[in-house]
């Protein structure tokens, strides 16, 4: 049974739960159309007030018009910016922007839907009659609660905007590597590199200590010999003169 599911899932391209629902649906719609007939659905007098009508244009409108204007909307939104380095700006300081126009957006389009018959004044005679009002303060309602949505969202994106900046300029504040000063610079035997170890350092003083003592030798044996020979010089003399 696994293998017929596998098997049926790679043929439809989708799980199986979504053929089932896709064909309740189908079911569904069928049904709608048998109990209501088609005469309901469509009206031959005033054939564009017709519900068979303005379903398919529904369909049509949105799916081969809507859907690929606001997916494309929706995609150039959701795009990093980036300046002429090619990197982004400022990544961890920006606030994704499109969520805040995607709000008030589908609630405005919601509301549209909604109340569409009374922006455009759909049935206006039938309206008044039934109700004794008019459908004109639909369309700068929809208008009002519009803009009270987009400014809502613009106010609220400001704030957070503000906010982010904040606590990423106090981060780079709080981690900024502390200078060290010229004086302790100067007085480093060893900059940018390990300190040796005392052993390391006790050796090299010897060895430096020894090499100076036994440069320092040679210099004083030479002068030693050289006085030596002097002597005996001036000796031989001293002697060459008494004799004679």
């Amino acid at each position: 049974m696994a293998a017929v599911a596998r098997l049926a899932a790679h043929l439809y391209g989708e799980r199986m739960f979504h053929l089932i629902v896709v064909l309740a649906a189908l079911a569904l719609g069928g049904y709608v159309v048998v109990v209501l007939g088609v005469r309901n659905l469509f009206n031959p007098t005033v054939w564009w007030q017709s519900i068979a009508v303005w379903f398919a244009v529904a369909v049509i409108a949105h799916d081969l018009i809507l859907f690929p204007l606001y997916a494309l909307a929706d995609r150039l939104l959701a795009r990093p910016r980036h300046h002429h380095g090619g990197a982004p700006r400022h990544p961890s300081r920006r606030i994704p922007l499109t969520n805040y126009l995607r709000m008030p957006t589908l609630a405005a389009g919601l509301l549209l839907v909604m109340f569409l018959p009374g922006i455009i004044k759909q049935g206006a005679p039938t309206y008044h009659a039934a109700t004794g009002l008019s459908q004109a303060p639909y369309l700068s309602r929809w208008l009002l609660l519009t803009a009270t949505f987009y400014l809502t969202s613009a106010i609220w994106y400001a704030v957070k905007t503000l906010f982010a900046q904040r606590r990423s300029a106090d981060g780079a504040a709080t981690s900024a590597p502390a200078t060290t000063p010229p004086a302790q610079q100067s007085a480093d035997p060893h900059p940018g590199g390990p300190t040796p170890s005392p052993r390391i350092t006790a050796a090299v003083v010897s060895h430096q200590e020894a090499s100076a003592i036994n440069t320092g030798q040679r210099p004083d044996r030479q002068a030693g010999a050289g006085l030596a020979d002097t002597e005996q010089d001036e000796g031989i003399a001293d002697q060459g003169g008494a004799r004679k």
